[in-house]
């Protein structure tokens, strides 16, 4: 790789972005319970809007979904949204750690067809996107763990973020924001919720112009999930790469505090190059940005075999490299198995991603690497 190779004059991001195509499920299922609650009838009313068919239950259990044959249950469950109503487990809010002291779930499931999907080791069943119209509910129920958290409410480091909250573990939120309208609602409570608060998401997606005029009072940090661009074919039914920087750039504009997930980190051919142009094209993205607040958080690929079980019937045929034979073995803090890059590779990677950061944007704070 030539670092001081004289780069051609290129466009921003933010002047390329397309038109944004927004996810449309084949079905909407509607629990009792759903319609219940003001925010359920708000999400159903925008199904009917854009005209999607909403098949109205007659009892709070989602049937029908599995299939004998692995591919086509995913594909029928990719294609449905549940409007359902988080059960009180919810309410009781886990750590996330390295990420937030935090997690809470606006849904669970993503339109998104990411063929490394870490949901596929976490939630049971087909994959249906199952938004939450108990909203109040869960957003109400916060409070009672301000101030308390083992990430950012006892690190010195990171002490400034307040107590922080994850909102995108088991969802992509702004994938579903048109059809939902919970991650606008969050961004307004946390803008109301006079505290050292934070509300962080993750986004594979660009749509953030619902977001840009909102009353957020830098208390909610938009956070994208890019990968260098020849990892791009692992990420069906997402914002292209070049969108999702522009998305960034334009929430950094509205004065949001922003920031770079690169998940997952791979070997693609020429990986240097390729991270080093990923960084390059962020620092684009900011460049008419006046002193942005942007963090980075570096993850790796890793895999169980159950997840991987999961993501062979669900992509048969990819070529996301996941031979055992490639990886080190390692035992999680539960005692389950997961396997990782070998240590003089996650040691380069770390090497060359950490200094490229610190000479495409001098400005980032890296929060983390795993």
């Amino acid at each position: 790789m030539n670092l001081l190779a004289i780069e051609e004059p290129r466009s921003r991001p933010s002047e390329r972005q397309r038109p944004v195509r927004l996810w449309h499920p084949r079905r909407v299922l509607v629990t009792p319970t759903a319609l219940d609650h003001a925010h359920g009838r708000q999400i159903v009313a925008r199904a009917e809007r854009l005209g999607l068919p909403i098949e109205r239950l007659k009892s709070n259990r989602l049937t029908g979904l599995r299939d004998e044959n692995p591919r086509r249950a995913y594909v029928e469950a990719k294609a449905t949204l549940a409007v359902v109503t988080a059960p009180p487990t919810k309410l009781k809010l886990q750590p996330i750690p390295p990420s937030a002291d935090w997690r809470f779930d606006l849904a669970e499931g993503c339109p998104a067809h990411c063929q490394y999907c870490y949901l596929a080791g976490s939630l049971s069943g087909p994959p249906v996107t199952r938004v939450y119209a108990n909203l109040d509910a869960i957003l109400d129920n916060l409070e009672s763990y301000l101030g308390q958290g083992g990430v950012t409410s006892t690190s010195q480091a990171r002490a400034a973020e307040g107590t922080t909250f994850e909102a995108s573990c088991y969802t992509d939120p702004l994938g579903i924001e048109h059809l939902t309208g919970s991650l606008s609602a969050a961004i307004r409570h946390f803008g109301a919720w006079n505290a050292p608060v934070q509300l962080r998401f993750t986004t594979k997606f660009a749509a953030v112009e619902p977001l840009l005029g909102l009353p957020h009072h830098r208390r909610t940090r938009a956070r994208f999930s890019v990968n260098a661009a020849a990892a791009a074919h692992y990420e069906g039914g997402t914002a292209p790469l070049a969108d999702r920087l522009a998305a960034m750039g334009s929430l950094a504009r509205a004065g949001y505090p922003v920031g770079l997930t690169i998940a997952p980190i791979l070997p693609v051919a020429d990986w240097p190059d390729a991270y080093d142009a990923l960084l390059r094209d962020a620092a684009e993205a900011l460049a008419d940005v006046r002193e942005p607040d942007l963090t980075v958080e570096l993850i790796t690929h890793r895999f169980t075999p159950g997840s991987k079980t999961v993501l062979e019937g669900w992509y048969p045929g990819s070529d996301l490299p996941m031979r055992e034979t490639e990886r080190t073995r390692k035992l999680t803090k539960f005692g389950s198995v997961k396997y990782v890059f070998p240590s003089d590779l996650m040691k380069a990677m770390r090497a060359h991603l950490t200094e490229r950061i610190a000479v495409r944007l001098p400005f980032a704070h890296i929060l983390y690497w795993t």
